[in-house]
């Protein structure tokens, strides 16, 4: 249990990191991020699940790379339902799901032991 929050917390500073990084990618501070951390790990469980099931046979011949599609367009709709997180169209919210793909092994690697 303790492990979930530490990633939850870390994903949200992530969060933060990506917007300081991306252009069009904003984040008020410290609680919409875990807000909309928590958010889109929600969609991605949910509707972003559906639509990888949905859309294996592109992820396929994409090499997975459709995937940061998905991912992009679960930010975006995080974006339309948290208040103090916005992300300014399609671009930003790719290179979002991009920089937070890569933060996100990092997390993984450094929360694994626990």
């Amino acid at each position: 249990m303790f492990g979930l929050l530490v990633q939850w917390l870390l994903y949200a500073i992530a969060l933060m990191v990506v917007s300081k990084i991306v252009p069009g990618f904003y984040v008020a501070g410290l609680w919409p991020a875990l807000i909309a951390s928590l958010v889109i790990g929600l969609l991605n469980a949910t509707l972003g699940l559906l639509l990888k099931i949905v859309t294996f046979p592109i992820s396929i011949l994409t090499f997975g790379l459709f995937l940061l599609v998905i991912n992009g367009l679960m930010i975006l709709v995080a974006s339309s339902i948290v208040r103090g997180f916005h992300v300014s169209g399609w671009i930003p919210a790719l290179w979002g799901a991009v920089v937070l793909a890569l933060l996100g092994v990092l997390i993984r690697a450094v929360t694994k032991n626990s």
